[in-house]
Formats: C-alpha cells, structure tokens, sequence
C-alpha cells in the first residue's frame, strides 16, 4: 500500500520501519520526496550539478546499505539535509573550513521555479518584483529563505543543519520578508502590504 505523498513526513517513521525490513518501495517513497531538493542543497555548495547528483546518490546508497539502522535516526530529513551538506563540504576538502567560518556568504543558491499562478494569485509583474528582491538578498539569507519557504524546513531544523542559532534563522527570514514586502509595496502602491508571506 503506498503512503500519501503529501504530508509525507508524518509517515518517515513508518516508512523508516518499513526500509529496515527491506521495502524498496518505502524507500522510493522517501527517495523521491527529498531527492531533487537535496540536489539542490548540494549544488548551492559545488556549483557543480554532475557532482551534486553524485553525492545526493551517495547519500542514498549508504541510507540503504545501512537500512537496518534508519529506525534509528530521529529527523530523517534534518539527517538528510546534515549528511548532504556535510558531504558537500568533504567534497569541497581544501575550502571546507573557510566556508564555515564565513557562514555560507559564498554560496550560489538555486531557487525552485514555483511561478504557478493559481498557487501564488499574483500577475507576472509582481511575481518578478518577488524574484528580485529574493535575488537581492545575501547568499545565507537566501538560503535560509530557501530552505523555510521551499523545502519547508522549520526554523530549529534550518539552525541545526546550518549550524546556527535559531534567532539568527530567524533574523535572516526577518530579513528576506521584509526586503519582499517593501519590493512588492512599490506594485501595490500601498503604505502597509498585505501580502501573505509566511515568516
């Protein structure tokens, strides 16, 4: 019986169960829910797409390799998230260290095109006000905002995969709000937006 995709991280710990007792299907379930996402997350490290598919299946491999221990991991997608970026950085060996102590203000990130009008009820143009000012922001603002807003991260999830405080995940997408509001205020010739921007 195949789990709901949606809302799939309320069933990791069934389908974790189910991986230790050797469901590939369970694991194609979880394979394919955080596979693209974790490519992404990769590549905002290497810059490399090739290496990034690389170290996501790698990943994978040794979560299956191992499945009789992955009842045992807590938060799965924070475990993914920390393994895939960990091993981003490995791969990156000598500038490891300098990405660290300058928290990740090198880094390229890759935002998901989710431009669907029914979803997002704004026109082109506020839609490309919006994308700016994401654009606009500095590279660990960005990615924190990615990792919130597209890959629906909780704050203490983001901190703990970062390796930030929450109040400094939390200032970052105090940041990346605002910057938005103000850029689609200008479209909406308004003194207070109202735009729903989750925080």
């Amino acid at each position: 019986m195949q789990v709901p995709t949606l809302n799939i991280e309320d069933n990791y710990a069934d389908l974790q169960k189910r991986v230790s007792e050797g469901d590939t299907a369970a694991f194609r379930i979880i394979f394919d829910s955080l596979f693209s996402r974790l490519k992404l997350f990769a590549y905002s490290f290497v810059q490399n797409k090739e290496a990034a598919i690389e170290i996501v299946d790698d990943i994978f491999t040794k979560l299956w390799i191992n499945r009789k221990h992955i009842t045992e991991i807590n938060n799965l997608k924070v475990y993914l998230y920390t393994a895939t970026k960990n091993a981003s950085l490995n791969y990156l060996s000598a500038k490891a260290k300098e990405i660290i102590t300058e928290s990740y203000d090198y880094i390229t990130i890759q935002l998901v095109d989710n431009n669907t009008p029914e979803k997002l009820m704004v026109t082109q143009e506020f839609q490309k006000k919006i994308n700016e000012a994401i654009e606009s922001l500095s590279p660990r603002c960005k990615l924190v905002f990615k990792l919130v807003r597209e890959d629906g991260l909780k704050y203490a999830e983001v901190a703990n995969i970062l390796n930030l405080s929450i109040k400094t995940v939390d200032n970052q997408m105090v940041i990346a709000v605002s910057k938005i509001r103000e850029s689609v205020k200008v479209i909406l010739n308004i003194n207070n937006s109202k735009v729903f921007l989750k925080k």
